[in-house]
């Protein structure tokens, strides 16, 4: 039995255990990955100051996300077609945060439906909404996430036009995957995951086949997920969201200090800094190095959360210190799914609550509450002076 001790040794299983075209899905960015390569190496530029001498016994982890108890300030960000990385794997993946005490974000992407999740599940979860075209379709959706008591609606604002992954595009990627020769190749080679996935129902998009109009399969789905993506999404369509749940908001995919005021206006109740893991605009900047500015804009006025990069506990810590209230995993437990299923992402939560503990604790401090840009050291460039 392999000995975990860091997030590279879950994704090392993951690469072995689970079919190429859905490690690609998750191991990539958009264009030249730019991005995605510099939204974990921009992390690696921000050191720590360790101070000795302080009494470190009772510390604690615990914080709040928009006023909900969390056992560390991490959720699961909402990752598309988890179910195809692990069999059940939204599932997996909901109970094993639950357990831990981390919120879970399902993605309305997801393989496992979100009555499927609700039923295997004690706590409310959080749901991610992209914004479709089908009026109808939106309503009923956001009404089933009411019903499944899930606690948050997290909108998705930086998928109106899909970002290419070139990965994606040569692998054929669909969900059950399309049996062609070099398809069979490789699954061939991935018995356990075959195996699992035959013995479960759950192998199409579940909040899709079935519920939107003429999406009776997955044979319709690609077009009609090709044409539902709406692109004419704007600040007061959004509005009309939040008004349509009635619930807690949090708007995910704010990389400018103008579009975090913008959020600030209609309403949300967070923010989450993040470019979609590096798989959308590629030339963007990473979202550590965004953060500062949006904090500036508004961050005394609105929660304001990060993902995309964060593969530590030391990654979270150094988000915490900048000023973030929160911060997301989305690659870090997909690794551990894969590898290990739901056992791997407890694994994963694990790695990173200690790295960000002991870590916490060489600085100085006992408490998350505490962490404050006093335990950074930030190069003097580290935004980039831009012109």
């Amino acid at each position: 039995m392999a000995v975990i001790t860091e997030i590279a040794d879950l994704k090392r299983i993951y690469a072995r255990r689970v079919p190429r075209m859905f490690y690609d899905y998750a191991e990539s960015g958009s264009w030249t990955e730019q991005t995605f390569r510099e939204n974990t190496s921009d992390f690696e530029q921000i050191r720590l100051r360790q101070r000795v001498a302080v009494d470190m016994t009772g510390r604690s982890t615990v914080s709040q996300m928009i006023g909900q108890d969390v056992a560390m300030p991490v959720a699961l960000a909402p990752v598309g077609l988890t179910g195809m990385q692990c069999a059940d794997g939204e599932i997996k993946v909901a109970k094993a945060a639950e357990d831990f005490g981390v919120p879970f974000t399902l993605s309305t992407m997801s393989i496992c439906s979100i009555e499927a999740v609700a039923e295997k599940t004690d706590q409310p979860f959080w749901f991610q909404l992209y914004t479709m075209k089908d009026e109808d379709y939106l309503r009923r959706l956001i009404e089933r996430a009411r019903a499944a008591n899930c606690s948050a609606l997290v909108i998705t604002l930086d998928l109106q036009i899909l970002g290419q992954r070139h990965k994606d595009l040569k692998n054929g990627l669909s969900a059950p995957p399309k049996l062609t020769p070099k398809t069979i190749a490789n699954l061939m080679t991935k018995w356990t995951w075959g195996l699992q996935m035959l013995a479960t129902k759950n192998r199409e998009f579940g909040n899709v086949v079935g519920h939107a109009t003429g999406v009776s399969d997955a044979s319709n789905l690609g077009a009609w997920t090709a044409e539902q993506f709406d692109p004419a999404l704007d600040w007061s369509k959004i509005a009309k969201l939040k008004e349509m749940w009635g619930g807690k908001v949090i708007l995910k995919g704010i990389m400018d200090a103008e579009d975090a005021k913008m959020a600030l206006s209609v309403g949300a109740d967070a923010i989450i800094v993040s470019n979609h893991g590096g798989r959308q605009l590629d030339g963007a900047m990473s979202s550590i190095k965004m953060l500062p500015s949006i904090l500036d804009a508004v961050g005394d006025q609105i929660e304001v959360h990060l993902d995309s990069g964060i593969r530590s506990g030391q990654d979270v810590l150094k988000a915490i210190a900048m000023g973030a209230k929160g911060t997301y995993i989305g690659r870090a437990y997909i690794y551990g799914l894969g590898a290990m299923g739901q056992a791997g992402v407890t694994k994963a939560l694990e790695v990173i609550h200690k790295e960000l503990d002991v870590s916490m604790a060489l600085c100085g401090k006992r408490n998350v509450s505490e962490l404050d840009k006093d335990v950074l050291m930030i190069p003097k460039d580290f935004t980039g002076d831009w012109a």
